[in-house]
């Protein structure tokens, strides 16, 4: 499927595919979506030492970016494990054109940005000291076959159920939650009725919170002990 780069409101871009009318990310901002979901209502929620992030899916690498961007901000000797699927890779052409790093401050994020995108997939790389990176080149449904370990956070980050409604199914909300530890978040755009009845119905407990600009609700699902 044919891509095109993009401007979104907040001055950021993004990939957008005209053939399912669909983008990477909202048009009234990429990188504030990706700040507001998966750092305010993600990252910031979960305060342990070493956490094991899941990401569906890596698409622009723009969610491991701000996370990143995040984790050279903490005093705190942290360590973090990310890992990330992707059936369909994006060009380093691509990359280049969306220029991330000149949306940060820190001079760091150029070279980050660089090995994000050059590192090879399916093995482990640490990208900086203590941030390790897995992108898994695979579909999502084969998560199930993934050797990672148990999960504290979930970026669930898949195009929308409009254009592909099974990705919002309990079946691979079966298999993300199957690799997650108990009291372990799961954060989404998404707000739809039917994914908070799905993740309650596998044992979540959802939370509606505000969206990003341009979206009312967005949701937080955390993973509750077995009964």
């Amino acid at each position: 499927m044919k891509r095109e780069i993009k401007a979104t409101d907040d001055g950021s871009k993004t990939l957008f595919i005209n053939e399912m009318n669909e983008g990477y990310h909202s048009g009234h901002g990429a990188l504030q979506e990706a700040e507001h979901v998966f750092i305010k209502n993600g990252l910031n929620l979960v305060d342990i030492y070493e956490i094991n992030i899941l990401e569906l899916g890596f698409g622009t690498g723009l969610n491991v970016l701000v996370t990143i961007n995040e984790f050279l901000k903490t005093d705190k000797n942290h360590i973090y494990h990310y890992f990330t699927l992707d059936k369909y890779p994006v060009l380093l052409t691509e990359v280049e054109q969306l220029d991330y790093p000149s949306l940060f401050s820190n001079k760091k994020i150029t070279e980050i940005n660089e090995k994000i995108h050059h590192s090879e997939w399916n093995t482990p790389v640490e990208i900086i000291p203590n941030f390790y990176l897995t992108k898994f080149e695979c579909d999502f449904y084969q998560l199930e076959n993934l050797e990672i370990p148990p999960i504290d956070l979930v970026y669930y980050d898949c195009f929308g159920a409009r254009v592909q409604p099974d990705l919002w199914e309990k079946p691979l909300f079966k298999m993300v939650a199957d690799k997650m530890k108990t009291n372990a978040l799961l954060t989404t755009y998404a707000s739809k009725g039917s994914v908070r009845r799905n993740l309650q119905e596998l044992g979540f407990e959802v939370e509606k919170k505000a969206g990003p600009p341009g979206k009312r609700e967005m949701i937080n699902a955390r993973k509750l002990p077995k009964l």
